[in-house]
Parts: structure tokens; sequence; C-alpha cells
């Protein structure tokens, strides 16, 4: 998991070479045909390479939901468990990781007085003191999570006040009907929000040089286009409309569309910083891979 152009599809092809795994994808622009290069859709090469389920299975102006996708991810996944290999799912979209492995119960709502108040108690004992409370309640968690993790360690002890219950609790048992396999989550979050910002604007201008607006003129001329359905509701597309009606330059779109995505980082961010279950790796860190690599070796030998 992790926001948009953080490496993402690049780590899990190179964990695809290490591993007996295929990818599945966790992307709601992805499963559209014709959504290709404004939603950084694999190209053909790599696909041919590293083959990902749940890519292009909708036209642009077919309906998909998140039940949807559960349905068909745990389709692909226990495809792929009985071919003897394991699945490895891959993308940004929080709302489809939460309905596979929750079900679409969401977890409790934020609440700002809970919030406030550990902030507030933060600051006069520092944050590894809430870690520590935070181990003492549920050390599964908190293994998963540094000791400044602000965010994170607020969002579990506040799951704890708000269901009288330890984040791993909820996991293991959230009163819906779970998926039938053990789940090791890893979570990009990049500590230099600045990086990311410039990636985020230097893979749209490639986009712009590979063809997108043309791409999304073609979109629009489909029969049944209309600016309102969810595919044509993608970051990137819906600040294309205007431009294509006229109602903006290219260098005014070029700066909506890249705002809009930095924006839906933040809001992916945010998001995962909730998943308080998963392992949260710094996508520039220059130990990732290995980081990655042994926590799966011990994942998979624990399933042996």
């Amino acid at each position: 998991m992790g926001p948009t152009a953080s490496g993402k599809t690049a780590l899990a092809c190179r964990l695809a070479d290490r591993f007996d795994v295929e990818l599945v994808s966790v992307d709601s622009a992805l499963v559209y045909r014709g959504l290709d290069i404004g939603a950084a859709k694999p190209d053909a090469a790599m696909l041919a390479r590293y083959p990902h389920r749940l890519i292009d299975v909708r036209e642009p102006t077919q309906p998909y939901s998140a039940a949807d996708f559960r349905d068909d991810a745990l389709a692909a996944m226990r495809g792929i468990s009985g071919a003897g290999r394991v699945p490895l799912l891959v993308g940004g979209t929080g709302l489809y990781f939460r309905a596979l492995a929750l079900g679409l119960s969401p977890l409790p709502d934020a609440d700002p007085d809970i919030r406030a108040r550990l902030a507030g108690e933060a600051a006069r004992e520092g944050w590894p003191a809430l870690h520590a409370r935070l181990a003492a309640r549920d050390p599964r968690v908190a293994a998963r999570i540094g000791p400044n993790d602000a965010q994170r360690i607020q969002r579990a002890l506040e799951i704890v006040e708000l269901t009288g219950r330890a984040p791993t609790e909820w996991f293991d048992d959230g009163g819906v009907a779970r998926p039938p396999f053990r789940i090791l989550k890893f979570a990009l979050l990049p500590d230099a929000r600045a990086l990311l910002h410039e990636r985020i604007a230097r893979r749209f201008d490639a986009m712009l040089v590979d063809g997108f607006v043309e791409e999304a003129r073609r979109l629009r001329s489909i029969d049944g286009w209309h600016a309102d359905l969810p595919a044509m509701r993608a970051v990137g597309y819906r600040q294309a409309w205007p431009y294509l009606a006229g109602e903006c330059d290219l260098a005014e779109f070029r700066d909506r569309a890249v705002f809009a995505t930095r924006q839906l980082a933040k809001r992916q961010i945010t998001w995962l910083r909730s998943e308080v279950d998963a392992f949260a790796f710094d996508p520039e860190s220059g130990a990732l891979d290995s980081r990655a690599t042994r926590a799966i070796e011990a994942f998979l030998g624990a399933s042996a």
C-alpha cells in the first residue's frame, strides 16, 4: 500500500523477481480499460513480464464498486493460492484494501476530543511514552509502529478507547467475514513529502509527453461518456475535462492536475496512518528492499 507515485509497482515487481508471487492490482482506476497513461497503468511490456490480476476488467462506462473488488480479489487470490503461489496485492485504493480485509464495515470514526487529549499527553510525556502504553495493550501492533510515529500511535490508542478492544482484536475479529488468508501488510509512507511532490509533478509531465491529452480526448468521445462516471472522476482525468472543453489552458490544466494528485497523496497517507497493523517503510530508504524481503521471508516461513 502507498500513496500515488511512491513506487509501489516498482517494489512489487522487484519482490516478484525474488519470490513466487503473482500480482493483484488494488486500484480503482486501473480496473477500467482505456485509462492507461493518466492512471499510470503498467505498460504492455511490464504486464507481460509481471502479469497483474484486476487490470482492465471494466469498460469506463461500467460501474465497479468496492464490493465488486472484494469478490474479484478473493477469487483471484484463491486461484493464485490454488496454483501454489502467493498473492501479492499492490495499489493505493484504501477503500478496496479495507473492503477486502474487513468487509465494508468501517473502523470507528475519528474522535476529535480523544485525539486532542492524546496529543496533549504526548506533548507532556512524548510519543515514545504513548507508544509504550500501546505496547502494554497491544504488543503486536506496537511492534509495527515506530515510537515517534504520532499519527499511527494516536489512531491505535483511539481505537482502544472507542471500542474497548486492542486494534489486533479488531483486525482478528472485526465482526465481518474475514478473508481466508493470513495477511502481511506493507505501507510505503514517505518521510520527505517534498520528494513525493516532485515525483508527482515529474510523472504528470511525463504523462503529458506520452499523450495523456489525446487519451483523455478519446475517452471523452466514447458512447455513454459523461463527466460523472466513476471512471471519469479519477484524478487527472477529472481536471482534463475543463481543458478539453476550452475552459482553461494547458498550463492551468497541468497545475490543477498536479495539485489534485498531491491532495490525493495526502489523503492516502492519512488513511495509511490509520492502518496500524501495517509495517511502515520509507520508499526513499536504501534498505527498503532488504527490509521487505526479510519480513516476507519470516512471514512465509511462519506459513510453512
